[in-house]
């Protein structure tokens, strides 16, 4: 028996995405969306691209980090628990450029977001090999809670914002889905992760926090993210910000917005990939290290549809790739 043995493994199991938090250089949480694949062993495996290291920089000053499978999206499961995850991480200063060690990954990654396929083609590859060259990040489980689903709200129950909030940080990106993610830290520091549904008032967001949940006062954030049932589409944004105790409950006062993949404008994914190229450079160059060269064919065997499974794949390129 292992820790993550007490989770329902065919409900994380089913789970397209999952939220994962780690603590920046100045012990605040982040948290972004990421896919993660179960081990036989109990531990949990992850990846990031060099283009979006900054988990495996966090991961190597605090290996504490937490994870949260709260949105069924695309896994077929109604009503589907949550489940919290939380444990230590390692993150070796490997780069991956084939699938070794993480083949299962990659073959459930390319068949439940079939558009990633598109980027091993030929014409893709000059511009998409960031996207292949990864860094492997292991997670022991420490602590598993299991809850019970959070409702979405039907659009028109969405509480509208009271007067003066139109100007908070984050309004226009906490107004398009009902729900989000807060991320905070515990009374030990630990990062800790809660689905909630954020109210805005004019001093900052009013959230609701799990009995099981013992967040304090500090550095926190509000995750919102959203794919279809294919993990395409996506789209990801973190209000960053101040958690405090007031009278009216828990209030995240906001200060700052941050959004990796811009607002889904054709000008951002072009602005992403400059950015991606240069991190991943400026990555290498820190370390003295040449670019490795991707094993495309290797990535390609684990792409290609088994025989018998239907037409071959020729997708377009229209949503955001998994960090």
């Amino acid at each position: 028996m292992t820790v993550i043995d007490s989770a329902p493994h065919e409900v994380l199991d089913a789970y397209r995405t999952c939220e994962f938090v780690t603590l920046g250089k100045d012990g605040s949480p982040l948290a972004w969306p990421t896919a993660v694949a179960r081990r036989d062993d109990g531990t949990l495996l992850l990846t990031t691209s060099l283009a979006f290291a900054q988990k495996a920089l966090n991961i190597r000053r605090d290996g504490r980090v937490g994870l949260l499978f709260s949105d069924p999206t695309g896994s077929g499961l109604d009503h589907a628990p949550q489940i919290f995850v939380g444990g230590r991480a390692r993150c070796p200063d490997r780069v991956m450029a084939g699938p070794r060690g993480a083949e299962e990954y990659w073959r459930r990654l390319f068949e439940r977001q079939p558009h990633s396929r598109a980027y091993l083609l030929r014409p893709m590859r000059p511009v998409m090999s960031w996207y292949y060259l990864r860094l492997l990040i292991t997670v022991e489980p420490e602590l598993v809670l299991v809850r019970p689903p959070l409702a979405e709200l039907p659009p028109h129950r969405v509480p509208a914002p009271a007067t003066g909030t139109v100007a908070l940080p984050g309004a226009a990106q906490l107004a398009s889905l009902p729900t989000a993610v807060l991320a905070a830290r515990d009374a030990s520091g630990a990062p800790v992760l809660a689905r909630t549904r954020p109210r805005p008032t004019p001093a900052g967001y009013l959230v609701e926090v799990p009995v099981d949940c013992p967040v304090e006062r500090g550095p926190a954030g509000l995750l919102v993210h959203r794919h279809d049932e294919r993990l395409d589409h996506m789209y990801n944004a973190l209000v960053r910000g101040d958690l405090r105790r007031t009278a009216a409950g828990w209030l995240m006062v906001p200060s700052t917005v941050i959004e990796p993949m811009g607002s889904g404008r054709a000008a951002d994914a072009l602005r992403v990939l400059r950015q991606t190229k240069r991190s991943t450079d400026r990555y290498l160059e820190r370390r003295g290290l040449r670019r490795p060269k991707v094993q495309w064919d290797r990535f390609r065997a684990l792409a290609d549809p088994a025989p018998g499974a239907g037409p071959g794949w020729h997708p377009t390129v229209t949503g955001s790739p998994h960090h």
